[in-house]
């Protein structure tokens, strides 16, 4: 893998503001410094078409997208797209794919979540057979994983340069890095709160992490890491919530970065949470940028 994600990067929802505020905060993302921006694909923007929209509105700035659904395209189309953006931004692109999650799949678009593990495999031996005629890139085509679970992470070494776990700990990044084994990405997402008060910041927390603790992945991996039941529960735990989300200050935050890094993670991507999910966290920004130095 040639292009270079940096140590720290961002991750952001821009569902809420028009494709002028966004491509405006492209460009103000790569001004402050972060090399690599990470982009959801769920009910929003199309994950290909947002990417697009971002890289154009950019010079530098590595765009990832942290996942983009197999069940929303089949896979001559992912692995097309992938090449065209990669052909036309060269080193610029990471396609991050990941097979969602039951509820999202089913009951938002009509697939069978059966087998999602052979689905993926299966998928990316589509995606390795997809004919091409268009221009090829002159870089390479990177793919990662979004994998939490050790069958996953074992498939993400196999057949893709590394994973982007999501939700996760510290503890949930070393467990990674054994799967992966050396020299695979390793690029977790982290949750931060800019808030030094604890009762704020873990309101704003758990707002933020109220629908993931209805996901069966997510929460399977929790248990798993040594969390109880109860910690799940009821908008998650005190330890549940400061262990997926860090809050404070900036040392703070450099202090749950390093973790994952000594952890065995290669790039850390911040996602900003505010009391105002409708506005992007551009003040927030500004201020982990400090983190770069």
């Amino acid at each position: 893998m040639t292009m270079d994600l940096g140590k720290i990067g961002l991750w952001s929802f821009f569902e809420t503001v028009s494709a002028a505020e966004m491509r405006d905060a492209a460009g103000e993302i790569e001004a402050l410094g972060f090399p690599t921006l990470w982009i959801p694909e769920a009910l929003g923007r199309e994950a290909f078409t947002h990417s697009a929209l971002l890289l154009g509105a950019s010079e530098r700035l590595i765009v990832a997208t942290g996942i983009a659904n197999v069940w929303a395209r089949d896979a001559m189309t992912m692995a097309n797209a992938q090449r065209t953006l990669t052909e036309a931004f060269p080193d610029r692109f990471v396609l991050g794919l990941g097979v969602s999650h039951a509820p999202m799949v089913e009951a938002v678009r009509g697939h069978d979540y059966k087998r999602p593990l052979t689905y993926m495999r299966k998928y990316l031996d589509a995606m390795d057979a997809a004919a091409y005629v268009a221009p090829a890139p002159t870089t390479e085509t990177v793919r990662v994983l979004a994998a939490l679970h050790p069958k996953m992470l074992a498939l993400a070494a196999e057949r893709s340069h590394g994973s982007h776990p999501y939700f996760v700990t510290p503890e949930h990044t070393e467990r990674a890095r054994q799967a992966l084994g050396p020299g695979k990405l390793l690029a977790p997402e982290q949750m931060v709160v800019l808030e030094t008060d604890p009762d704020k910041a873990r309101a704003i927390a758990r707002e933020n992490m109220a629908m993931y603790l209805t996901l069966p992945n997510y929460v399977r991996n929790l248990l798993t890491l040594g969390f109880a039941e109860a910690d799940v529960a009821d908008g998650g735990s005190d330890r549940l919530v400061d262990a997926i989300v860090v809050w404070g200050d900036l040392a703070a935050i450099a202090a749950r970065v390093r973790a994952h890094h000594d952890a065995g993670a290669d790039h850390v991507c911040l996602q900003a949470l505010t009391a105002d999910p409708q506005k992007l966290p551009r003040t927030e920004w500004r201020e982990l940028a400090a983190l770069l130095s």
